[in-house]
């Protein structure tokens, strides 16, 4: 039997051939092989078939993704091949279906994307036909008549199509013939024929063999035994109350329960009506969940009755009298789906960790969501809480896809323990739960962070070397390496110190792990007070971050400097020099002071004199804090004229330090007093630098000192009378007191009331020298830029007519006129934002003229000053263009217009020019000696649209004009 069933998988592997087609209406990969293949066999090149990238499905996570809890292919990701994984058993997979396919996907998990797979699985002629019993015996009645039909067995065979059973046959005999009938469904019944009468007497047993054969190739067949026994009459078979027994059972019905009885009666009596129940036809699967009763014909549970096995049970019962008739009925059991079991959740894919800041919609795992209930029972729903920074995301067929909401921080939250609840819609619900937990990978994001904005350290100077300052610390959020700290100098230099500098690293360190700051070398509080820098720290990560913290170091002042005298000063012999002093002092009389400063600070340079030795005690007297020496009482007769005060200086440090000078001061009256003091005194310093007392004094020291006095007295009152030569020669050569000598001040000018447009000023005018040369060897006169824009001033008049002066076009260059030989004075009047030259001479002012014409130019300055080279003057802009064309061109690059009022208030002093420029001058001025005028020199209408008359050429003394001044061309 084994052989044969071997040669037939043989004969069928090589008569199917795999085929891999596109199934253009579910858009799927669809594979069809044979079954019982041997696991390892190939499949199909998966990966070519889907257009995947061979090389790239192990890095790319592909995996395939069953339904089921069997696996029943693999997929090899180095070849992209699938392969058979389990030797599968279409009948056990797929039970009598006439289909059989197994569907899976394929997940790619970089991709997130689900390729759907089916695999075909077609069935080969493996099972042979089988009778439920090998044995079956009839007993028939001798009286039987002729045609009477009997049931017999069925036999079974799993196999599908063409290799499932297909036909019976009967042993060769004289009295039975067999009939194969085919019921509703397709399945073949065999009925057993009387075809002649039997004889008891002649033969009772009858022996025979049925034989169930398949369509397969080679055909497969099973045999049965059937025992015939004539009996004597009965002729009446049992009959079933009804064709067919349906119910509906609930699954999970207790074992032991009816769940339905069949009855069949028989009209005989005796022992020809006792029926007994059987099953006639029924599969092995039912068989082991139901009982029938022979006796009562009540079918009962006696397995586990599962909706999710089966959703119905069909079988064959049969009736069968005391002499061998019977007949036969069909049960239907439809069972009921009850809520009993609870979502399953199979995971898929799974990322235990996932980096922080990875984008929204990061998958974290993929899995599937089933029920095995059918309707609302079967219907799951997946949840998360919502206070997680995940969601759940459907894909299809119960899929779901756990991603990311939003980005994750590691710092707030380093990992996520994460339920996720499937929930059917039954009633009452079932759920099932299952937890991951995810884990969030630092990244490194934050920078190290200073517990303070800034540190501040204290150092006592003359520290020793090494000593520790202070600690820095800072924290890093991050995880890991990235949250290792380590800690680094900025190096700039230090402050200027003596002429010295030196990089901090060379006065401090720090060490790189804890953050403490070192000395490295002992600091002087009078050479470095304050030392600043900055501190760096870094985490490890990649890239690294870093946080940078300022520092001040101070060095705290240690009293390690004495007092230093600064007077009196002490010479290289040791002494100091000699203060004097009348004898007739009152008390209070300052006779020197002591002054000395210490190099430390703060109370350590507090200073206090006191008086440690004295010649004459209760004499003199010490200030403690200013160090004055003064008299503390008269100078008495019986004092020495010599005394020698010793001067003690101390500090307020711990403990104090100090220094002393001794002070020698000469009580006289008079020079001869003094001089014969300063003798002893010098004779007693020789005898102290010879060695002893016997030393000669010398006779020249006084005659010195004398000549030494009177020189210097004599340096002095020369530098006074130099001094005051020399202020009255600058008196005598004064302008002021030149122009004072006819009786005006020209350089002084009159302060006048003047108006623009009707508003009434107050010209302060104030003298001043001025010199115009471009050096104090040239004679050349420039003249400067001012700031008065459209001021009209009031001004002394000329005191001598204008000789008038020529000058042809090549005088005429850039807005400026040549003259030579000419005399001028000139006075700074201030008026708004700076000083306005104003014409005031002394002499007679020079007059312009353009070839042709000869007009004056009194009534805009007047020049006292000759000088021997050509003078350049600069014209005002609103001459400019009354001269030549290429001034124009000059006053139109300088931007230089008049505009609005100014403009009209200009227009009159403009004609007035013209005509004076064409020698057709109108009235002359009245004279000095007429009545003024009505207009007041501030009226406003002092410039109108009427012709005034204009100066004329040679003015005389005391006419009295009104200047425009304007701002001087840039």
């Amino acid at each position: 039997m084994r052989e044969r069933l071997r040669d037939g998988r043989g004969r069928a592997l090589l008569c199917f051939l795999l085929v891999a087609v596109w199934d253009s209406a579910s858009g799927q990969i669809r594979y069809s092989i044979p079954e019982e293949m041997q696991k390892g066999a190939f499949v199909g090149d998966l990966a070519k078939d889907l257009g995947l990238d061979t090389k790239l499905l192990s890095e790319q996570g592909a995996h395939l993704v069953s339904r089921g809890k069997e696996q029943y292919f693999a997929l090899n990701v180095k070849n992209g091949h699938l392969y058979v994984k389990e030797q599968m058993d279409r009948e056990r997979v797929c039970g009598g279906s006439l289909g059989c396919v197994v569907p899976f996907q394929v997940f790619v998990q970089d991709t997130m994307k689900f390729y759907a797979v089916e695999v075909e699985i077609t069935d080969i002629n493996d099972n042979a036909p089988r009778f439920q019993a090998e044995q079956t015996e009839l007993r028939i009645g001798e009286s039987t008549d002729t045609g009477t039909r009997f049931l017999l067995p069925d036999a079974r065979d799993p196999d599908v199509e063409t290799n499932s059973l297909q036909g019976y046959h009967l042993s060769d005999n004289k009295h039975f013939s067999l009939d194969v009938q085919k019921a509703a469904d397709g399945a073949r019944y065999a009925e057993l024929v009387l075809e002649k009468a039997l004889d008891r007497e002649e033969q009772a047993v009858h022996n025979l063999l049925l034989t169930a054969t398949d369509g397969g190739d080679p055909v497969r067949s099973g045999t049965a035994h059937i025992r015939v026994i004539v009996e004597d009459a009965n002729d009446n078979p049992p009959v079933f109350s009804q064709p067919l027994y349906k119910a509906s059972v609930l699954e999970n019905v207790p074992r032991g329960s009816v769940l339905v009885t069949v009855n069949a009666t028989d009209r005989d009596e005796g022992i020809n009506s006792e029926v007994t129940y059987s099953f006639r036809k029924i599969t092995e699967k039912a068989s082991q969940i139901f009982l029938l009763d022979p006796k009562s014909g009540a079918l009962r549970a006696v397995g586990e009755v599962d909706f999710e096995e089966s959703p119905k049970y069909e079988m064959e019962v049969q009736a069968q009298d005391g002499r061998g008739l019977s007949a036969r009925s069909k049960v239907l059991l439809l069972v009921l789906d009850v809520n009993d079991n609870a979502p399953e959740i199979a995971l898929t894919s799974l990322a235990h960790s996932v980096e922080e800041g990875a984008r929204p919609g990061t998958v974290i795992a993929v899995f599937n969501a089933q029920d095995p209930d059918s309707g609302q029972n079967g219907e799951v729903t997946c949840s998360i809480p919502s206070s997680l920074p995940l969601r759940l995301q459907k894909s299809f067929d119960n899929y779901y896809s756990l991603v990311t909401d939003r980005a994750l921080d590691r710092e707030q939250v380093s990992e996520y323990n994460v339920t996720i609840t499937a929930t059917d819609r039954g009633n009452p619900p079932l759920s099932t739960i299952t937890a991951l937990s995810l884990k969030i990978l630092d990244k490194n994001d934050n920078p190290p962070t200073f517990t303070q904005t800034s540190y501040t350290g204290y150092i006592t100077e003359n520290n020793p070397i090494g000593a520790s300052i202070l600690s820095l610390e800072a924290s890093d959020p991050d995880w890991g390496e990235n949250a290792r700290v380590t800690y680094s100098l900025l190096l700039p230099l230090l402050p200027r110190g003596e002429g010295s500098e030196s990089p901090v690293s060379s006065s401090i360190s720090i060490h790189s792990e804890s953050g403490a700051v070192y000395a490295l070398r002992s600091f002087d509080y009078e050479q470095l007070r304050e030392l600043r820098f900055q501190v760096q720290a870094q985490d490890g990560g990649s890239p690294p971050l870093s946080t940078n913290v300022s520092v001040t170091l101070w060095i705290l002042d240690q009293n390690d400097n004495s007092p230093e005298i600064l007077y009196p000063a002490s010479r290289s012999d040791g002494s100091t020099g000699v203060e004097l002093a009348p004898r007739s002092s009152e008390p209070g009389y300052l006779v020197t002071k002591v002054v000395a400063v210490d190099a430390d600070s703060g109370q350590n340079a507090w200073l206090s004199y006191q008086l440690l030795k004295a010649t004459e005690p209760g004499l003199f007297r010490v200030g403690l804090q200013s160090g004055e020496i003064r008299t503390a009482r008269s100078v008495l007769d019986k004092d020495a004229l010599k005394q020698s005060l010793v001067v003690l200086v101390k500090d307020n440090g711990q403990p104090p330090l100090s220094a002393s000078v001794s002070v020698t001061v000469v009580l006289a009256d008079s020079l001869p007093q003094i001089l014969s003091e300063l003798s002893s005194l010098s004779a007693s310093a020789a005898a102290a630098a010879g060695g002893g007392g016997g030393a000669e004094p010398q006779p020249g020291l006084t005659l010195y000192l004398v000549i030494a006095v009177a020189s210097v007295s004599g340096l002095f009152f020369s530098f006074l009378l130099g001094l005051l030569a020399l202020r009255l020669r600058r008196w005598r050569n004064s302008p002021l007191l030149e122009s004072g000598a006819s009786g005006n001040f020209s350089g002084v000018p009159v302060s006048q009331f003047v108006g623009i447009d009707g508003v009434r000023a107050f010209l302060h005018s104030y003298s001043q020298e001025a010199s115009l040369t471009a050096g104090s060897r040239k004679s050349q006169i420039l003249f400067p830029v001012v700031s008065c824009t459209n001021t009209l001033t009031a001004q002394q008049p000329q005191e001598k007519p204008a000789p008038p002066l020529r000058c042809d076009d090549s005088n005429i260059s850039n807005g400026q006129l040549n003259f030579s030989q000419v005399s001028f004075s000139l006075t700074f009047f201030k008026s708004g934002d700076g000083f306005v030259p104003v014409s005031t001479g002394a002499s007679p002012p020079p007059s312009i003229s353009t070839p042709g014409a000869s007009s004056g130019l009194t009534d805009y300055f007047s020049l006292n000053f000759t000088s021997g080279t050509d003078i350049k003057i600069g014209l005002p802009k609103h001459f400019s263009k009354l001269l030549k064309p290429e001034l124009e061109k000059e006053a139109q690059a300088r931007h230089l217009q008049t505009e609005g009022e100014t403009k009209q208030q200009l227009k009159q002093l403009i004609r007035e020019f013209e005509m004076s420029m064409n020698g057709t001058g109108a009235a002359n001025p009245p004279p000095p000696n007429s009545p003024p005028s009505d207009q007041q020199p501030g009226d406003g209408n002092a410039l109108s649209d009427e012709p005034q008359n204009p100066p004329p050429t040679d003015q005389q003394p005391g006419d009295k004009a009104q200047t425009l001044n304007s701002r001087w061309p840039d």
